[in-house]
């Protein structure tokens, strides 16, 4: 057994926009907590969680990591995340496994995309947040402005816990020590913000409060942890990772008021599928049985696949026997370890609050739960909304004969990174690489390269446009074939309708007295999802239609099947022309962060693209965000034509919004492309 209880340990990810400082920090904080003895340096590639190659070549982190220290006898987990939106997917995924969200702000870049965006996941996911301005000590900063607007942003309950002193150099208590003299504000007011802000969720300290005008930080606590679940408070730390100011100020909040697994929100555990779904509860105690969840899959050259979890519920040892999902076969742990960055520390076991690994367990996979008996079978963790990966690049093996190569270096790297899908497209016949963004596909396709020895060659990837309807029709077949023997008969009239962007597919039997047996009609269903596939105007699938099958005829022995395959696929044809067929293109929503001089040149390209402008926003460090919607069609390379105009400094993210009709001119450009194809086949 570790020599930490569950009450002890705190487990906390860093997240926030890219440049912030986390990894720095979290070198400090090791340091402070005698884990390391020196700091590493991201320039020089040695910090503790910045280990992969390519982390070290574009000096940024590009997945989650995990180290540990002991500190005032608590075990702290820390989850260093990329910052990045290419690379917002790891961080994402490390939320499920922490009660903690630290959300790093650069004291001169202020608030950012990826700060806002993790603030409001984290909230979602109902982790307890706290904000950590990093960089107090450098030059041109605005501290007491950059407050007010984290304030302003994020809400009135985001209260300094202690402030910045002799110019940033070092910082001063607000909470448990509230004495000295801060570079601005007043110490004792933000005292009594902290305990105005805490006693609030507690009527019978408020009484006390009320009548004795204090109350110590004991009787604080309970309340404390009950403010930070509700999200009615978010304590707001000042440091320097580089310089060390506020690091044993800061680990002092992560150890004495941060939640333990005990005190925060559980975690959403759900049993059953569908609208069968009801919440279930994981206690923290050793001694039930196991549930833990994957957060994190890595393929490590020499060790082999690793699944790293958070233990909820039970404990885990050497030979537990473990099942994954609805998984009838257990695995039984051989070894069991803890992650401090790439070392791999072997353990004898793991309770609830730990974040341990296991390595070898082919069929481990991201997101499984893990247990040891089937009565939790069917339980599973609330699902990740994850952002949908939007940036794609079609490839192809550079040498003929690689072609096994690559797809299995291409379901190592899926396996590892949830927002990076491989599609293959057997109607445009291409492989598709997607991810979050050009830096998160060119990384994939080194680490191919590098560390699978497996060589692409890329071009820009088709779009994936669609065909529906705008009108309702009636379609009619007659399929009637004689050769001699037995004969195919099959009879279909059906109706199609439009249905709602998104809707999918409805097909629906409207047959009354058997004009068309029961047993023909998922034939007539087959024909149809057949013409599905492959549309009818310009070669793409077909969605958001309604088919009603309401009448036909039979023959006694010539009606088979393949009749009615026949004669539904081409009832549905038939319909479909007379119903207006159009096409459908995908539209994203892009968020671009850019500096304020370049708002007008941004806008004014994303509107040249088809795209509307939703909103814009001021940022601190002089910068804006905007946000808009544009077709997929016209952002590719979006990336270098944003480096040009911004200089390098500009950034954007996308995800998939909604498919929209492409105006008359693409459409009939389209049908045109389609043509000779279809002459070809």
């Amino acid at each position: 057994m570790p020599n930490y209880k569950t009450e002890d340990i705190r487990n906390i990810a860093l997240v926030g926009h890219a440049l912030a400082g986390k990894t720095t920090l979290t070198e400090a904080l090791l340091h402070k907590g005698g884990a390391i003895n020196a700091p590493g340096s991201v320039d020089k590639g040695t910090t503790v969680t910045d280990f992969e190659a390519e982390e070290q070549e574009y000096q940024h982190s590009l997945n989650a990591a995990i180290a540990s220290l002991d500190y005032g006898g608590t075990h702290i987990n820390l989850i260093d995340t990329p910052g990045y939106p290419d690379f917002m997917g790891q961080a994402l995924t490390a939320l499920p496994a922490v009660e903690t969200a630290a959300v790093v702000i650069s004291a001169q870049a202020g608030i950012e995309m990826m700060t806002q965006r993790m603030m409001e996941r984290a909230a979602d996911r109902k982790l307890c947040r706290m904000i950590i301005i990093n960089k107090i000590d450098a030059h041109d900063v605005d501290l007491p402005a950059l407050l007010e607007n984290v304030r302003e942003t994020f809400g009135r309950e985001c209260l300094p816990i202690n402030l910045p002193s002799n110019g940033g150099q070092a910082v001063v208590d607000c909470f448990f020590n509230p004495s000295g003299s801060a570079d601005f504000s007043s110490i004792e007011e933000a005292h009594t913000q902290i305990v105005d802000q805490v006693v609030e969720v507690d009527e019978k300290l408020m009484e006390v409060y009320l009548d004795q005008g204090e109350v110590n930080p004991e009787q604080l606590h309970e309340p404390f942890e009950k403010a930070l679940r509700e999200g009615h408070l978010i304590p707001i730390c000042f440091v320097s990772g580089i310089s060390g100011a506020g690091v044993s100020e800061l680990l002092d909040v992560m150890a004495k008021l941060m939640p333990n697994p005990k005190e925060a929100n559980p975690p959403s555990f759900l049993k059953g599928e569908g609208d069968d779904t009801e919440p279930v509860t994981a206690e923290p105690d050793p001694d039930k049985h196991v549930l833990a969840h994957v957060f994190k899959v890595s393929v490590d050259p020499f060790v082999g696949k690793l699944g790293i979890f958070r233990i909820h519920q039970g404990t885990i040892a050497k030979d537990t026997q473990l099942y994954i999902g609805d998984g009838r076969k257990p695995f039984k742990v051989a070894r069991l370890f803890k992650l401090q960055g790439k070392e791999h520390l072997e353990i004898d076991s793991g309770i609830p609050g730990d974040i341990c690994t296991v390595a070898k367990v082919d069929e481990i996979h991201f997101d499984a739960v893990l247990h040891d008996s089937h009565d939790e079978d069917h339980y599973h963790l609330r699902p990740m909304e994850l952002p949908t990966p939007m940036v794609g690049l079609a490839i192809q093996a550079k040498q003929r004969g690689d072609e096994q190569k690559v797809a299995s270096a291409l379901q190592k790297l899926a396996a590892e990174d949830p927002c990076f899908v491989v599609e293959h497209n057997a109607a445009m016949n291409e492989t598709v690489i997607r991810g979050l963004g050009d830096l998160h596909l060119r990384v994939m396709l080194e680490k191919m390269k590098d560390r699978h020895g497996a060589e692409v060659e890329t071009r820009p990837p088709k779009i994936s446009y669609r065909e529906t309807i705008s009108k309702k029709s009636e379609g009619h077949h007659r399929h009637k074939k004689q050769t001699g023997g037995a004969g195919q008969f099959g009879e279909v009239y059906l109706r199609v309708e439009p249905l709602a962007r998104g809707a999918g597919f409805e097909f629906v039997n409207g047959i009354v007295g058997g004009v068309i047996p029961h047993q023909f009609i998922p034939a007539i269903e087959k024909g149809v999802r057949q013409v599905l596939e492959t549309g009818t105007i310009t070669g793409y699938p077909m969605q958001d239609i309604k088919v009603t099958v309401h009448d036909g005829k039979h023959h006694q022995v010539d009606s088979k099947e393949v009749a009615f395959i026949a004669a539904g696929k081409k009832a549905f044809v038939d319909a479909v022309q007379k119903a207006k067929p159009i096409t459908l293109e995908p539209i994203v929503t892009i968020q671009v962060s850019a500096p304020d001089a370049n708002m007008g040149d941004i806008t004014g390209d994303l509107s040249g693209k088809r795209g509307r402008i939703n909103s814009t926003e001021t940022l601190t460090g002089g910068m804006v965000s905007i946000t808009g919607q544009v077709p997929l069609s016209e952002l590719n390379n979006y990336q270098s034509k944003l480096k040009s105009v911004t200089g390098g400094r500009g950034s954007y993210s996308m995800e998939f919004s909604h498919y929209e009709a492409v105006p008359a001119n693409i459409q009939q450009q389209l049908i045109a492309e389609h043509k000779p194809s279809k002459e070809e086949t």
